[in-house]
């Protein structure tokens, strides 16, 4: 008795020293920079084992950086570029936290993720790190069964994985209070406010205890998230890691001037030419009509290729999301909006088929690509109305434009702006003619796209004017060939220079002066127009000179010493911007009398709000927005038709002030959701499963597990996924049939099959035993039968008597 008395403490004793000693070697290797390795962290022995079964051996930047801090308690907000690895950045202190399943009532940790493919890649990264911690783990996600997901919840698992919208309905069915959530994760949170899934984080942030602590990581900052981190996050830190390297140093660019009409040609060129087939390559593109578009002509061509967009079925894009993966197709075509957050750790390029609005949009692109050390390249086709945005993409980056010129011949580097040949895009168009002369589909997809992309240009943000400017006056500067797609021998050369001399020759004579005599009356007026201005194109062809002078010096002082642009620090920018502009009215002089004046706000009010959290935050989460416009019709329009007319307010409001509408109702935290949130789906469930009185008499009869077993536990077992069937691993055991209480009024798929089965076995050997009867009883002739059925008969009659 003694003994058992004993070793419980001695357990808690062991335990609490555990921690202690993690804390001190924590606390230990934080004084040593160099020191930046997992093992210098401190963690336990179930999750570094998991990191080492994953492969990870050095962390990266972010993850040196936020992991210390989340293991402190502290509330982070990360910004990094994609492929820095930030999935790993917040599960690692997560499995730490957590460390192995407790028999306490709720979740503990809960990760959310704005994609259904996002949410399942996570999921894949939970299993593999905490692989032998134990832990339960529940996904809440759209298209799968609510009934799967109710029974998931009522299992106690440690970690909710799940999107907003199916958590959102869930939370409201069952009435989930979520006060035993520990650890919060928002992922991709620039994703979740782009798809409109506010009102549903801060319903969730509402549900959430005080004492929990929340972690937020994006690729950027935008206005409502900044407001949504102020108000969810407590004394949040800006972990900021996307200024110091925007692009990956093993990123190669490549941008090709041409016309649009010459895309479809130069892209076909690019895949079927100087990509390799082996090669996995995601073409990013403006619209979903333009994926279709594109994707039919890869297909006429012989090139293997699948497609994902928003529009698309879910389980269409988990189809080709597989295929690409799993390198049974090598092209990928997406939109901006399908491509957030999928991870494709084999990518080798990306292809700008329409060139990016927004220089952060165009750096969340290419980190697709050179990704966890691999190398990638990254082609972007420029029309003559996308140039600005290639200028202040340069401007964003803080690197020259190198122009490839006719003059100076530049060998393949990074970052190189060149022209196309157009007799290489005349070859392709023609091939493309041929496959698609006959085709009634390939017509109207066209005239689909052309009016899928006069709407998108209406809703792309127009460049600087600076940017504008400057590309006004390089419309003279002629371009040369890429080196990529120059030709390669001398015949070629020659065919190309005599095809472009032809396409810029311009005659002296106009129309008015060919064929006419000089007593003409065009001619006689065209004569005192080219002397009138003379002087002004003379003028006009040396400003086209001295600019094409400068600029060859300018490309040639680059290349000798590899000049660079300087980014402006932080400090500069909001001193410039906040500098007093000079004013041509004459300053009034203050009437006020500063001896005997009160002003209504303290003296120090101004110091006291720069060293406040709320305007130092906003200082540096300014300039960090990314704006992303729809794949299709209604999503481009969605921005002009947020207001909604309210007939009883009569005004104008938001889709958040539909409040007297039945199709509406209203949260605890004040939040109008839609009522289809609220129905009697949750009460239904336990009917049929009886879930509640199991619940009670399994607390009645069953008692807590021990702190020994459940580190036993925590040792051998992988993390175990509830609510979501296609992960569940065959290897898991059952429970006894001793140790089950009660019968389960729902069955699974197995359950189904294996009774079934035995069913069928029955009715086998039943038939069996009836034809053995049959055969028995005709081998003995008529004489076995007559004398049983007289048997039976005088015995019927004896009683019959």
């Amino acid at each position: 008795m003694s003994d058992e008395k004993v070793s419980p403490g001695s357990d808690l004793q062991s335990e609490d020293s555990d921690v202690e000693t993690r804390n001190l070697v924590r606390i230990q290797n934080r004084k040593k920079k160099k020191s930046g390795g997992f093992q210098s962290m401190g963690l336990c022995h179930s999750v570094f084992k998991g990191i080492l079964h994953k492969g990870y051996k050095i962390p990266t930047p972010i993850q040196r950086k936020t992991i210390p801090l989340i293991l402190d308690g502290q509330d982070v907000v990360g910004m990094a570029r994609t492929g820095s690895g930030k999935t790993a950045a917040f599960l690692i202190p997560l499995f730490e936290k957590l460390k192995s399943h407790t028999g306490q009532s709720g979740a503990r940790a809960l990760v959310m993720s704005p994609t259904r493919e996002l949410a399942l890649q996570t999921l894949r990264f939970a299993k593999d790190i905490g692989k032998y911690t134990g832990l339960k783990a529940a996904v809440v996600l759209g298209g799968d069964s609510m009934n799967d997901q109710f029974e998931a919840l009522h299992s106690n698992p440690d970690v909710i994985i799940a999107t907003p919208g199916r958590f959102m309905h869930v939370v409201v069915e069952m009435n989930l209070k979520l006060s035993s959530v520990e650890y919060v994760v928002f992922d991709e949170a620039d994703r979740l406010f782009e798809m409109g899934f506010e009102t549903q984080l801060r319903e969730t942030i509402h549900r959430l205890s005080d004492k929990r602590q929340t972690v937020l990581f994006s690729a950027t900052l935008p206005k409502g998230l900044i407001e949504f981190a102020k108000a969810g996050l407590h004394n949040p830190t800006l972990i900021r890691l996307d200024v110091d390297s925007k692009l990956s140093p093993n990123l190669q660019t490549q941008y090709f001037r041409c016309r649009t009409v010459d895309k479809d040609a130069l892209l076909l060129h690019l895949l079927t030419r100087h990509i390799k087939p082996s090669e996995q390559t995601v073409v990013f593109l403006a619209t979903k009509h333009h994926v279709e578009y594109i994707n039919m002509l890869l297909q006429k061509a012989g090139v293997s290729c699948c497609c994902v967009y928003s529009a698309l079925d879910q389980a269409a894009r988990k189809i080709n999301i597989a295929k690409f993966t799993n390198k049974k197709c090598s092209v990928m075509l997406v939109t901006d909006l399908a491509a957030r957050g999928i991870d494709i750790p084999v990518l080798d390029n990306v292809i700008n088929f329409h060139f990016p609005a927004k220089a952060k949009l165009f750096v969340h692109r290419v980190g697709r690509v050179a990704r966890a050390g691999r190398t990638g390249t990254a082609y972007s086709l420029v029309a003559s109305d996308e140039m600005p945005y290639l200028l202040d993409l340069h401007l964003f980056l803080g690197k020259p434009v190198k122009w490839v010129t006719e003059a100076s011949k530049q060998e393949l580097s990074d970052g190189l702006v060149g022209h196309v040949p157009q007799a290489l895009l005349d070859n392709v168009d023609e091939d493309i003619r041929l496959l698609t002369d006959n085709s009634h589909d390939w017509k109207n997809m066209v005239k689909v796209c052309d009016n899928g992309y006069r709407l998108y240009l209406k809703s792309r943000p127009a460049a600087s004017s600076e940017s504008i400017k400057r590309m006004k006056e390089l419309e003279g500067i002629t371009l040369g060939f890429h080196p990529l797609l120059a030709p390669n021998n001398a015949t070629e050369q020659a065919r190309v220079d005599m095809l472009s001399n032809m396409k810029q020759f311009r005659p002296k004579n106009t129309i008015f002066e060919i064929g006419v005599n000089a007593k003409a009356p065009g001619f006689s007026v065209m004569q005192v127009k080219r002397k009138k201005h003379s002087h002004v194109i003379a003028v006009s062809s040396e400003k086209k000179a001295d600019l094409m002078g400068q600029f060859m010096e300018q490309q040639a002082r680059q290349a000798e010493n590899g000049e660079v642009m300087q980014e402006a620090s932080t400090d500069t920018l909001l001193s410039s911007l906040t500098a007093p502009t000079k004013s041509r009215k004459r300053k009034q002089e203050s009437v006020r009398d500063e001896e005997n004046y009160i002003s209504y706000r303290p003296s120090d009010y101004s110091s006291e709000q720069g060293l406040g959290l709320r305007n130092n935050f906003d200082q540096q989460a300014k300039g960090a927005v990314l704006d992303l416009t729809g794949d299709d019709n209604d999503q481009m329009r969605s921005s002009q038709s947020r207001m909604k007319w309210d007939r009883k307010k009569k005004r104008f409001v938001g889709s958040a002030g539909n409040q007297g509408s039945n199709k509406k109702i209203k949260t605890e935290s004040g939040q109008w959701i839609n009522a289809s949130y609220k129905s009697d789906a949750y009460q239904s469930w336990l009917k049929k499963s009886k879930a509640k009185e199991q619940e009670e008499f399994a607390s009645d009869d069953e008692q807590a597990p021990s702190k020994r077993s459940q580190s036993k536990r925590g040792r051998g077992s992988r993390i175990e996924v509830v609510g979501h069937k296609p992960f569940r691993h065959s290897n898991d055991k059952k429970e006894p049939k001793d140790k089950r209480r009660f019968k389960r009024e729902m069955r699974t798929k197995e359950e189904i099959v294996k009774n079934r089965s035995v069913k069928e076995k029955r009715l086998f050997h039943q038939k069996r035993r009836e034809l053995a009867n049959k055969g028995a009883r005709g081998g003995s002739s008529v004489g076995r039968g007559s004398g049983r059925s007289g048997a039976r008969g005088s015995g019927r009659g004896g009683k019959r008597r």
